[in-house]
């Protein structure tokens, strides 16, 4: 083999292997667009702020919320959900669990949530009484009744500059903590 072949087999190699690298650059742009695309368009992290939800949740937890969770599917009693709440003080996010559901009638009395007329599973609250005085209150259609899970701290739909909360404007769904990595999993 003359040097002169030699040569010409070499460069060929190389502009294959540059070829080959630019190929694998643009697949692993792809690949890295696509799944930016579905944590943004199906995902939104968000960071536990206040201690409305101890002990299910702790301040500073980070969640990851699905934002497509009512797009596919009904809210159902005992979710997390994010909606927005705005005050003369701006936006902000407020985490609570859904209690009544469209249609539900709600009382609470003698520090018991009922749920047209039976007692509600408190088991996951921090103190098993929940304060506040509400009688024959009826979930609007596309609406649902929310509260936090410490409810002597907690601004939730007992309070009325809140009410009951539009579904339409829930953000997301708390699916996953993230944060701390000891308490890393599905949320509950």
């Amino acid at each position: 083999m003359s040097a002169e072949q030699e040569g010409s087999g070499t460069k060929k190699r190389r502009r294959k292997k540059e070829k080959n690298a630019v190929l694998i650059f643009i697949r692993d742009i792809a690949v890295m667009s696509i799944i930016a695309f579905i944590l943004v368009y199906f995902f939104k992290p968000i960071v536990v702020k206040q201690t409305s939800m101890l002990p299910t949740l702790q301040q500073d937890n980070y969640l990851f919320l699905s934002k497509q969770a009512y797009n596919f599917g009904k809210p159902e009693r005992g979710d997390i959900i994010v909606f927005p709440f705005y005050s003369r003080n701006g936006m902000d996010y407020y985490i609570k669990r859904v209690i009544g559901l469209p249609g539900d009638r709600i009382d609470i009395k003698e520090g018991t949530v009922y749920i047209n007329g039976d007692p509600e599973d408190d088991h996951y609250t921090k103190d098993r009484t929940t304060p506040g005085d509400i009688r024959n209150l009826v979930v609007p259609k596309g609406e649902l009744f929310v509260l936090g899970d410490n409810r002597l701290v907690s601004v939730d739909s007992r309070d009325p500059s809140i009410g009951t909360i539009k579904i339409d404007s829930v953000v997301g769904e708390a699916v996953f903590r993230l944060l701390p990595l000891g308490e890393a999993g599905p949320v509950k």
